[in-house]
């Protein structure tokens, strides 16, 4: 069972995370010839104060 995990700020419609989850699972799926009713996908919104690039927080 592949699972593939998605980090991002928050701010998708639902419609976009179907999409979203669609999207990798097919190419996940098409790239590995894995089945893809066996991928797993997640995505965890992260407030944006909880996230830092370059050494800088975002929030």
């Amino acid at each position: 069972m592949p699972l593939i995990q998605i980090s991002q700020t928050p701010g998708l419609t639902a419609e976009q995370k179907r999409e979203t989850i669609a999207a990798v699972t097919k190419a996940y799926a098409e790239a590995t010839g894995k089945n893809a009713s066996s991928v797993w996908v997640t995505i965890t919104e992260v407030p944006r104060e909880h996230w830092g690039v370059g050494g800088e927080p975002l929030g």
